[in-house]
């Protein structure tokens, strides 16, 4: 879609940040125990060897993550979650075509919870995985 304004009413938020504009991708809040995000791969995503950049897939796993630990407490996935740490490990090549990264709270309380997530190609190649720790932001602190 290329709506400047989230698309709510189908559970998709797109074009909200700077960051998402910029790598294009989709934030799927239809589904409230698992964030989802997609991002069709093209050549802006590429590194030099013409697979999708790193740093594009730790983008989409940490977007991911906070999507999903913002669907824990609130259905839109727009409460903020701040990540405190992330490890990363890269398992697959990235193609061209579409990245599906899916998201899944695995422990945790009421402000720091544990998550993992995947990235996978449309095709159910295995490009990444992630596990981190990403705490919920006080309303206070949003002000």
């Amino acid at each position: 879609m290329t709506s400047q304004q989230p698309n709510e009413n189908a559970g998709l938020i797109e074009n909200e940040t700077g960051t998402q504009r910029l790598v294009g991708y989709v934030v799927d809040v239809s589904d409230p125990a698992h964030g989802k995000c997609y991002l069709d791969v093209n050549e802006n995503h590429l590194n030099r060897h013409g697979v999708l950049h790193g740093g594009i897939a730790v983008t989409l796993l940490d977007n991911v993550s906070g999507t999903t630990g913002s669907l824990s407490v609130d259905r839109t996935g727009k409460t903020p979650f701040l990540t405190v740490s992330m490890n990363t490990q890269f398992v697959g090549s990235g193609q061209p075509g579409r990245m599906i990264a899916t998201g899944t709270v695995t422990g945790g309380g009421r402000s720091l919870l544990f998550i993992s997530a995947e990235l996978r190609h449309e095709d159910g190649t295995l490009v990444a995985t992630s596990t981190g720790v990403f705490k919920r932001v006080p309303q206070e602190k949003l002000t």
